[in-house]
């Protein structure tokens, strides 16, 4: 896969709701962003990677910490339409959607993330973990589900499959929101209107299979600790002192 050019993205904005400008919040002596943007660049297999964001604030902390940047539109409606901006501005084969909250990454995740686009088949790629029994029940962990050869047949924020007779299933997978697209299919999806499915769960990747576009799912090397509250902020600073001792 060596000729496909691979860049990865990391959008990046200001306005979260449930922890306020988490992107610049400090994690063991560093801003969340770049936690991120080392642990893409640590894969080096993606050139370039760059933070993409409307914010005057987060350009600076990138300009200062030596992070490149790409300025996107503040009507962009989610990290997708940014990573498509990006794409317009960055020619590539490939471009990962690496989320900006999620500062425990490591750079052997992208290594089955980006092994999927080995196959020819295969125009977007995400990853997914073994579900703790603590999730399996949570609204805030995606489930998802695929067929044997890893195509993605649902994601829901429900328990599935449903162990009917109450058997003790314990396959379920958690998805981890880390996206991969080939460049058409990046362009294609962020074109396309938001879907039924997609506005009743409030899952953006269930826009590509409504409109049957094949997602398939690797296998992640471990869990991440995605960070929405000052509790989430905690644990990934503890993960993130522990590895430094």
């Amino acid at each position: 896969m060596s000729e496909l050019r691979i860049a990865g993205v990391i959008p990046a904005r200001l306005g979260s709701t449930r922890l306020p400008r988490k992107v610049l919040r400090e994690i063991a002596g560093r801003p969340m962003v770049e936690w991120v943007w080392r642990a893409a660049v640590a894969g080096g297999r993606m050139d370039p990677v760059l933070v993409a964001t409307d914010s005057d604030e987060v350009a600076a902390v990138c300009r200062e910490r030596g992070i490149p940047f790409a300025m996107t539109s503040p009507e962009c409606a989610s990290g997708t339409d940014r990573v498509r901006e990006v794409a317009r501005q960055v020619d590539a084969d490939i471009y990962v959607n690496i989320q900006g909250d999620e500062p425990t990454l490591t750079a052997d995740f992208f290594v089955p993330l980006l092994a999927l686009f080995e196959r020819p088949e295969v125009d977007v790629a995400t990853l997914s973990v073994a579900c703790g029994a603590e999730d399996v029940a949570n609204p805030n962990a995606v489930k998802v589900v695929t067929a044997l050869d890893g195509r993605a047949l649902y994601f829901s924020r429900a328990a599935i499959p449903f162990d009917r007779d109450g058997a003790g299933f314990a396959g379920y997978r958690k998805h981890l929101g880390i996206y991969a697209y080939r460049k058409a299919a990046l362009e294609r999806f962020a074109a396309l209107p938001p879907s039924w499915l997609e506005q009743v769960e409030r899952l953006e990747q269930l826009r590509l299979l409504e409109n049957g576009i094949a997602l398939y799912v690797a296998a992640a090397p471990r869990d991440t600790v995605g960070v929405d509250t000052e509790a989430d902020l905690a644990r990934a600073e503890a993960i993130l002192l522990g590895r430094a001792g």
